[in-house]
């Protein structure tokens, strides 16, 4: 098959989840897929955000808005393309008739449409429903964007396909003590802490996480420390607000966007991933901690029960005396530290991306056959 992978929405370090998951499918495509033959859109200066070693695969260079539809109909009709991947919500043009596959990361919108400006919300829904209707088929993420998309949008079962994401090799246990005290060197982290890896958009629930820092200190005199990092999104402000306000300021160290490299070291110096998230299609963070005996506790929505399974401790994200209590009994507790890190390496063996990348070529042939 000759198969086109739409790139032409891709913004690195604005994507969150979605970023790392297409930089990991196109690397692991290479290795996996020997047979097929890939046609990479993409803007020129992002290309070298996706090293090639497949000679199988190539840049074909996209210079245009991605809702050119018009050039883009142009562009993917000269390729004769057998099936069109398209990971991000950007729309299939009309009239080209190649069969068409779409990546449904989630549907927030439907759900928490109040983290939405009018104009966001508007675009979201004009758009979502008619990709998953248009689409020849769907890839969801997770089961629970699958019967998001079967309840909500009346999507037929039969027509998607459910594939998880991962975690790659990078991310295990760290023997090497002095890399590991350099990294926690750089940032200064002289105090155990606790590890939220999230961009600050209104979702990933910092508020209410601050709010259970300031009740750890006040019933239990927690004295370690939050570690926040992520790209800075439109809460970005209110959060630095917040950690003043409620006067846990030494409690909290915002460090901002990491290099992905220093991640598996974060995850293995911190006690434990706090993940308060409410609403997730996946939660890759989540297998990134399991992986690297990092303990997880979490909330107990959307995707996050089916990636954690038995591994994490969960709690109502909506309660910061439950975050509160679950946080702080894995805290104090070295032997149920022990015996989650233990589950936490079994569940994340499920999560690996050369499977994510194996049942996506599945997928692309079953996308084909029924576009034929």
């Amino acid at each position: 098959m000759n198969i086109g992978i739409n790139l032409t929405d891709f913004t690195p370090g604005t994507m969150g989840g979605s970023e790392t998951y297409i930089r990991q499918l196109i690397h692991h495509l290479q290795h996996v897929d020997l047979d097929n033959n890939y046609a990479l859109y993409c803007a020129p200066q992002y290309e070298k955000e996706f090293p090639l070693f497949n000679k199988s695969f190539k840049f074909v260079h996209s210079n245009f808005a991605p809702y050119s539809l018009d050039r883009l109909k142009q562009a993917y009709s000269l390729m004769k393309l057998d099936v069109m991947h398209h990971p991000f919500y950007s729309f299939d043009p009309y009239g080209t008739k190649i069969p068409a596959l779409f990546t449904f990361h989630d549907m927030q919108h439907e759900f928490l449409p109040q983290f939405f400006s009018a104009e966001e919300f508007q675009e979201r829904t004009e758009t979502y429903r008619p990709l998953a209707e248009q689409a020849t088929r769907v890839i969801a993420v997770s089961q629970h964007v699958k019967q998001c998309l079967i309840d909500r949008y009346g999507i037929k079962p039969d027509k998607i396909d459910v594939v998880h994401q991962g975690c790659g090799p990078e991310y295990h246990v760290i023997e090497d003590h002095d890399a590991l005290e350099a990294v926690r060197s750089k940032y200064s982290l002289d105090k155990p802490f606790m590890f939220y890896p999230a961009a600050t958009w209104p979702h990933k629930n910092h508020k209410k996480l601050l709010l259970a820092l300031k009740m750890l200190k006040e019933k239990y005199g927690f004295d370690g420390c939050l570690v926040l990092t992520g790209v800075a999104m439109q809460e970005q402000n209110e959060i630095f607000q917040q950690i003043e306000h409620l006067g846990v300021a030494e409690n909290v160290k915002p460090l901002g966007y990491l290099p992905y490299k220093e991640l598996p070291f974060m995850y293995n110096l911190a006690r434990l991933l706090v993940f308060p998230s409410l609403f997730e299609g996946f939660g890759i963070p989540l297998v990134e901690a399991m992986a690297c005996g990092c303990p997880v506790v979490c909330s107990n929505v959307t995707s996050i029960p089916e990636v954690v399974g038995d591994a994490g401790m969960m709690f109502d994200p909506d309660s910061v005396e439950d975050m509160t209590e679950k946080s702080w009994q894995i805290w104090t507790d070295d032997e149920l530290i022990k015996d989650m890190r233990q589950k936490g390496f079994e569940r994340a063996r499920l999560f690996n991306w050369e499977n994510t990348a194996i049942k996506t070529v599945e997928a692309y042939k079953r996308t084909h056959d029924h576009g034929v």
